[in-house]
């Protein structure tokens, strides 16, 4: 049972540690994380217009205060949705189909549905922006970004374990990102749920840290947009291989040399050097650089460590 249903259901006021034991959630709660909760969601409530009433739940005792919702100042007028508003809550329900929160639109839907109204998302397939989020990482995170709780995980298969205090999480592209304080490094921190290794598992209580007043969503989604490319690589592709590569590049237009039979000579624009020698690694055999130098050298050194991390150690089996 929630909050908002234990003070609906009842018809005198409800006191706090009655409160502790009916609502899920509560009764595990240290004293002082219960009574954070607690003020949290009654404030959160009545930020949202309902209307929590206190007032004295014993004859005998009037100082001792409890808690109600009356059902007539809680239930909302009649639904009367334009065509367009009901589209547009029929593609937010479409948005979240992929989510931990599709129950809810369901939800949602049935009830406006019950009211009259009749959102169709059966011919918004062409038009929905699909924002799914099946990444297993996503409902947890989801979950402690809620209850303000400290997470651990592994990332990118390290055997470090990270501890974020997750602000928020944004979806660019396509990817899930939750951004945060990360308690090891002191500094904030973004991680993409699809690098998550293990975990994360909530440790710690609720309510543990407070997300920055300023926090500033556009500006976070805006910090992980790639930086502009600022220097170009001459390297030979093999065919039809590294499309990704291929499809930023242009063809050279001078012969080059060193570009083996089967292979072609592109000009690739790149950012940072780092992450430009992770995308040639991993391309393998199939794209050769060729300019500039440094950048031939970067490649080369990065390959060195890969192949010496992966060597057997000396005296062992392969």
């Amino acid at each position: 049972m929630n909050l908002t249903i234990a003070l609906l259901t009842t018809r005198t006021f409800l006191p706090r540690e009655r409160l502790r034991a009916m609502v899920e959630g509560y009764a595990d709660l240290s004293d002082e994380a219960f009574g954070r909760m607690f003020e949290r969601d009654k404030d959160e409530l009545r930020r949202l217009g309902v209307p929590v009433q206190t007032g004295s739940f014993s004859a005998l005792f009037a100082d001792e205060l409890g808690y109600r919702i009356e059902r007539a100042d809680f239930e909302l007028p009649p639904v009367e949705l334009s065509a367009e508003e009901g589209a547009v809550l029929a593609v937010a329900a479409q948005v979240w189909q992929e989510a931990g929160v599709a129950s809810s639109t369901a939800q949602a839907l049935a009830k406006l549905r019950a009211d009259g109204e009749d959102p169709d998302t059966t011919r918004l397939a062409v038009v929905t922006p699909h924002i799914q989020a099946r990444e297993p990482a996503f409902e947890p995170l989801w979950q402690a970004v809620l209850a303000r709780r400290v997470v651990a995980f592994r990332y990118r298969g390290g055997t470090e374990e990270r501890r974020l205090e997750p602000w928020t999480l944004l979806c660019r592209r396509g990817a899930w990102y939750v951004v945060g304080w990360d308690q090891g490094r002191a500094a904030r921190r973004h991680f993409k749920l699809s690098r998550i290794t293990a975990g994360p598992d909530a440790v710690g209580e609720p309510e543990a840290y407070r997300v920055p007043d300023d926090l500033d969503a556009a500006a976070l989604l805006a910090a992980l947009e790639p930086s502009p490319a600022d220097a170009t690589a001459l390297v030979a592709i093999r065919g039809e291989r590294a499309p990704g590569l291929r499809r930023r590049a242009a063809l050279s237009g001078t012969v080059a040399d060193g570009v083996p039979a089967g292979y072609a000579a592109y000009l690739v624009p790149y950012a940072t050097e780092s992450g430009f020698v992770g995308e040639l690694a991993q391309a393998g055999p199939d794209v050769l650089v060729l300019q500039p130098p440094e950048l031939v050298d970067a490649l080369r050194d990065h390959l060195g460590g890969l192949i010496a991390a992966l060597a057997p150690a000396e005296g062992g089996r392969p």
